[in-house]
């Protein structure tokens, strides 16, 4: 008993250290993670399933170009998403070509700059992030940037949902659907850049999508899906966060495994049913 209760007494003293050492990076992870869930569902709804995956790959040029002229690569990584949401948004308007399809061809184009203009670990890094803590000026604008996308979303959750259903009922209410588009399309980018830091360009589209999905098989509501997607982005990144911490495991595909495995279940979940 004696050497049970010492063992249990170093491992939670370990525990309790490794929170501590990473609070910051664990509440912005968790803040991101809550952001990531609300987002894809109406991505989800929005037919944005590949195409938010997608979309994480514009950050690559950015994320190039800030490594080239040393500046930090989240600076090249948010400029290079924000134009791209705004070229998606105007080419969606001006071309009538689906959101997705758009997004693909700027996807592609992004990806291959992307990668002439980073070369090595600087590509590694760019493309599945790590976990490297951050620092007090990337906490504070990580948490702002996180309330902000969490209370967009709840707060317009009705008014996203209208102009998805009915484009003129929507018009009619006096929502200016392409103006809410666009600022949409922001948020996604922005919800994106929070977790370059973590995930990177290339795994932070799994944490919008995957949970979004597991909403979606388990609810019955749009409320119901915006729960279990919040609950089960927490999960993956918490779960993720300790086993990469316990095995010196990479951070972001850790985390998308755990939530991989959380849609696997679901989908037993909802074949019993």
């Amino acid at each position: 008993m004696a050497i049970e209760s010492y063992i249990i007494t170093n491992m939670m003293t370990a525990l309790y250290n490794m929170i501590t050492l990473n609070l910051q990076f664990i509440i912005l992870m968790i803040l991101v993670a809550t952001a990531s869930g609300l987002v894809g569902v109406f991505a989800m709804m929005r037919k944005m399933t590949l195409a938010a995956d997608a979309l994480s790959h514009v950050a690559l040029p950015g994320l190039g170009l800030a490594i080239i002229f040393k500046i930090n690569p989240l600076i090249g990584g948010a400029v290079a998403l924000f134009l791209g949401a705004i070229l998606i948004w105007f080419l969606e308007r001006k071309t009538e070509i689906p959101t997705e399809t758009v997004i693909g061809v700027i996807f592609s184009a992004s990806l291959a700059i992307g990668s002439l203009l980073t070369s090595g670990e600087e590509l590694i890094d760019a493309l599945f992030g790590g976990s490297g803590g951050v620092n007090g000026w990337q906490f504070l604008i990580g948490i702002l940037g996180a309330i902000f996308v969490i209370t967009f979303i709840l707060l317009q959750k009705e008014r996203l949902t209208l102009a998805l259903v009915s484009k003129d009922l929507a018009t009619v209410l006096g929502i200016h659907v392409s103006r809410l588009d666009l600022i949409f399309l922001m948020v996604f980018a922005l919800n994106v850049i929070l977790g370059l830091q973590f995930l990177g360009a290339l795994l932070m589209g799994s944490l919008i999508i995957v949970p979004a999905a597991i909403g979606r098989n388990l609810a019955s509501s749009l409320n119901g899906a915006l729960c279990i997607s919040v609950i089960s982005a927490i999960f993956s990144v918490l779960v993720g966060f300790l086993i990469s911490q316990i095995y010196s495991l990479d951070l972001g595909p850790i985390i998308i495994s755990v939530a991989a495995s959380l849609f696997l279940l679901s989908l037993l979940k909802k074949g019993l049913h």
